[in-house]
């Protein structure tokens, strides 16, 4: 991309962390959780620890054999006893001659069953019926706490996106909450409300998703956007009522920026060399994903980089929600290129605003005029350097910026239209977006989120129910209604369109295709296609019923519209495999269960090794050397990280190395 001139191009590279940076208090993984409110306590203090550390190398063993075909099942499965204890006996057994591993988790794991994947189109229901029917079947009851489960217990009823993701997310909680609104259930919007500030209460965050494995990041901060929605039908009683996780959710997005040196950035926070403070993605470990553990090992051995480096990106590319996407990538299409931490997003920090915008309304209401003006104040700072730095005039759009180079990444997406959404951007530039949206990103079954063709998920040709809306909803702020309506009718095409052929609402679609697939295109990224689908869903009703004269045409123009699909596609397992041929005994937790989690011999045939795939680094197949959050030291130093990329231990000087390197790379 063509850069424009700006004062931002002409700034030296930044400064990275000194020693003055803050240390952070809170020891997360060593802290148990507040009591419960509700009428669901906590009936034990449960281990807040993932599974790849309590667990350890038998965590690191079964995905070794690979016995689950999706890896987030090793996370979410549920030991029969304490993680020490377990580990102990299969210690003592794994190297007896007749030991089966498969059949060792088959007796001491429970598998939690995926019961979205089990609902398809019913004969004759149209898609707002479809809609409708799924309420029930996201729907969770309360949580009560299960010993040594992953699973983070909530107070209230909540709504899941569906298939492989059976617990709360962040942020697509509040795109499933418009639907709820639109339909009217307001019961279950207002209770994943209260389950996310239960979560903020609790650990001082949100985390990406109410496990324990999401407790060292979060996701795109959108819990002062779903006050808004609340407050529209509960009115302003939902500002005040909240203010404490409001606080607490600011608190931990801005945690040591108050002592940050220009130049400098610790977790979140960034301040640029003129003192501006911005924010960029983050995770606290830097180890393999939990969910996705066999995955991060592979991407390391493609790469010499510093394996710890590259897990925290790759972290903090799944705490940004795009998981993955050129966006975040330094040669903008290669996984092991990820930079995430070196980013300043533009949905961070737009969301950072209207959350400052929020607590300055907040403590308005509650009679502090003191902070109130100051969060305000904060909040023009931060849109003016949206503004400023985000922004690229030669190109018309808003991008990523680069705060250790000083320049924007050059990707084009439709995070450009956030700041339309959040109603930060001037009039001028708001034009200006508009235009470069229609010419560069608009295609026939609505927005590709980049524009760039990369294999990952968040790239085209796949659009996305959370960047429609907000683009739509944005450019309709500022008067675009009529490429709004467009972009609307286009969608609303596809995924009706898809609909009528599959039975189903999908996480994502090819919007590029001329043809609709049944299966809602390739896909791409880390897993299959996901069914559902929570924020696909909501956003559907509320464009449906925004623009009922569309929704119309979009039925009238489809020949199957109004009538059962002639061919529905099977429920999607997001686990599916046939099973393998181990036994389901008496004693197993797995009686009754269906075993399609379980690894197949076919499976295993089709992941042998090609003997052409890269090898990179020798990263062996076991836990990390440092499997363990990594907060940071006393002394704002990080502790040194080992990764695991050789078996012999690191000597004095490499570890002084590797603490140099990290101190240099900005990271506590």
């Amino acid at each position: 991309m063509a850069q424009s001139a700006s004062p931002r191009d002409a700034s030296p590279a930044l400064d990275q962390q000194d020693d003055a940076t803050p240390p952070v208090q809170a020891k997360l993984f060593n802290r148990l959780p507040a009591p419960h409110a509700g009428d669901h306590p906590l009936s034990i203090p449960q281990d807040l620890r993932p599974p790849s550390i309590a667990l350890g190398e038998l965590f690191a063993a079964i995905h070794a054999a690979k016995i689950f075909t999706d890896a987030k099942a090793v996370a979410d499965a549920i030991p029969d006893q304490a993680p020490v204890d377990l580990v102990a006996m299969w210690k003592q057994q794994k190297d007896l001659p007749d030991f089966n591993l498969k059949l060792f988790v088959s007796e001491h794991f429970t598998i939690p069953v995926l019961r979205s994947a089990a609902y398809s189109r019913k004969p004759d229901e149209n898609v707002r019926d479809y809609i409708t029917g799924m309420w029930d079947i996201l729907t969770r009851d309360a949580d009560t706490a299960v010993p040594w489960s992953s699973l983070l217990a909530l107070p209230q009823k909540y709504i899941v996106p569906g298939g492989r993701f059976s617990e709360i997310y962040y942020w697509d909680s509040y795109f499933t909450m418009i639907g709820l609104y639109e339909d009217e259930r307001i019961d279950l919007m207002r209770n994943m409300v209260q389950d996310i500030a239960s979560l903020i209460a609790r650990y001082g965050h949100m985390p990406n998703g109410n496990r324990t494995y999401y407790l060292s990041r979060s996701q795109p901060p959108f819990f002062s956007v779903m006050l808004d929605l609340l407050a529209s039908h509960d009115g302003q009683v939902v500002y005040t009522s909240f203010l404490p996780e409001l606080q607490r959710e600011y608190d931990y997005w801005t945690d040591g920026a108050a002592t940050l040196k220009p130049g400098n950035a610790w977790r979140h926070a960034v301040k640029l060399p003129d003192g501006t403070l911005m924010f960029r993605p983050w995770d606290d470990m830097n180890t393999p994903r939990d969910e996705s553990y066999p995955q991060d090992l592979a991407t390391a051995r493609q790469t010499q980089r510093n394996a710890n480096d590259l897990w925290r990106d790759l972290r903090a590319g799944a705490e940004t929600g795009w998981d993955y996407s050129s966006r975040w990538l330094a040669d903008g299409k290669t996984l092991s290129t990820i930079q995430t931490t070196s980013l300043l997003t533009i949905e961070y920090n737009c969301l950072m605003v209207h959350l400052m915008q929020t607590l300055s309304h907040a403590y308005a209401l509650s009679g502090d005029k003191g902070k109130s003006a100051s969060y305000m104040q904060q909040a023009k700072q931060l849109q003016d350097a949206i503004n400023h730095y985000l922004w690229d005039e030669k190109e018309g759009a808003y991008f990523d910026y680069n705060w250790k180079t000083g320049k924007p990444t050059g990707i084009l997406s439709t995070a450009t239209a956030v700041p339309l959404f959040l109603h930060l951007a001037p009039q001028d530039k708001a034009d200006a977006v508009a235009h470069t949206i229609q010419k560069r990103l608009l295609h026939v079954g609505g927005l590709t989120v980049t524009d760039q063709v990369t294999g990952q998920q968040w790239d085209a040709p796949n659009g996305w129910a959370p960047e429609e809306w907000m683009a739509i909803k944005g450019l309709e702020q500022y008067g675009h209604h009529d490429l709004a309506a467009d972009i609307g009718r286009r969608w609303m095409a596809r995924v009706i369109g898809t609909f009528e052929k599959s039975g189903v609402l999908l996480e994502k679609y090819d919007v590029v295709a001329n043809d609709i697939s049944p299966t809602g295109g390739k896909g791409g990224g880390e897993y299959p296609m996901q069914v559902g689908f929570g924020w696909t869903n909501g956003t559907l009703l509320g464009l449906m019923n925004r623009y009922p004269q569309n929704t119309r045409k979009v039925l009238d123009k489809n020949p199957l519209a109004d009538q059962p699909s002639q061919q529905p596609l099977p429920p999607v397992d997001a686990w599916d495999a046939k099973g393998p041929d181990i036994p389901v005994t008496e004693k197993s937790p797995l009686k009754g269960v269906p075993l399609s989690a379980l690894h197949t011999e076919e499976d295993a045939q089709d992941e042998q090794p090609r003997k052409d795939a890269p090898t990179g680094a020798n990263v062996q197949q076991n836990p990390p050397a440092a499997s363990q959050p990594i907060p940071p030291a006393e002394n704002g130093k990080p502790p040194v990280v080992t990764p695991p990329l050789s078996p012999a231990p690191p000597s004095p000087q490499q570890q002084q190395q590797q603490q140099q390197q990290q101190q240099k790379s900005g990271t506590p």
